[in-house]
């Protein structure tokens, strides 16, 4: 959870991203105390404001590699926006979202970009593994995927905070699936697109993604 002095921190951020367009501050922060509403649903355990924050610090780190940085951070604040755990069109319907918002600024040609970006965090089709995203969206991706790459104990509240997400799902069930997922990540030539993660990330990444796998299908109980 994020202190309110981080979430003054990055509401003053994201007023400073979008004030030069000229869009009444108003709105600016009506949006803003929409998403935060959004990310502090309580059936969110690891898709949170934290989540946003950790994202927007790689992003930052990354930021020259991006063609439009700015639509990356907007990307970034929309890619969660919309999360049911027993959904399956999560994206589709946060790139809406942030769509709707955009070109209700008068901002259309950036609200198609930063859909597509949303788009693209669909890491569950295998397809974003293989095909080669663009610049924009590689440095997206990057930073969704850092936290694969955090130190070990970083790393485990993560996996116990995505199966507090699933607590519906039956233990046998969820060991299955989540181990299905990691295996497709394992299965990449590269989990990250961009050197600097690559170089920094990609061996701890698979580390403690074959930690958690031999978790899930070994004797030890995953944290629920």
């Amino acid at each position: 959870m994020l202190s309110p002095e981080r979430i003054d921190a990055r509401m003053r951020g994201w007023y400073s991203l979008l004030a030069p367009l000229g869009i009444p501050p108003a709105e600016i922060y009506q949006v803003f105390d929409e998403l935060v509403v959004a990310y502090s649903q309580p059936h969110r355990h690891y898709h949170t404001l934290e989540h946003i924050d950790d994202m927007l610090r790689v992003i930052g780190k990354l930021a020259s590699l991006a063609d439009e940085p700015f639509a990356v951070q907007l990307a970034c604040w929309f890619h969660d926006a919309v999360y049911d755990p027993h959904a399956d069109d999560n994206e589709a319907r946060s790139a809406e979202w942030a769509e709707r918002v955009l070109a209700g600024w008068g901002l259309a040609p950036l609200a198609k970009r930063v859909a597509q970006l949303v788009l693209a965090t669909r890491h569950g089709d295998c397809t974003v593994g293989i095909s080669e995203p663009s610049r924009d969206a590689a440095v997206l991706l990057d930073a969704d995927l850092a936290i694969l790459a955090a130190p070990q104990a970083r790393y485990d509240r993560y996996a116990a905070g995505i199966r507090r997400e699933y607590a519906w799902v039956p233990e046998q069930q969820y060991r299955l699936s989540r181990a299905g997922v990691l295996r497709e990540f394992l299965a990449r030539p590269r989990i990250y697109h961009t050197t600097r993660l690559f170089e920094e990330g990609e061996a701890l990444a698979r580390l403690n993604i074959e930690r958690e796998l031999a978790k899930l299908e070994g004797t030890e109980a995953v944290s629920a």
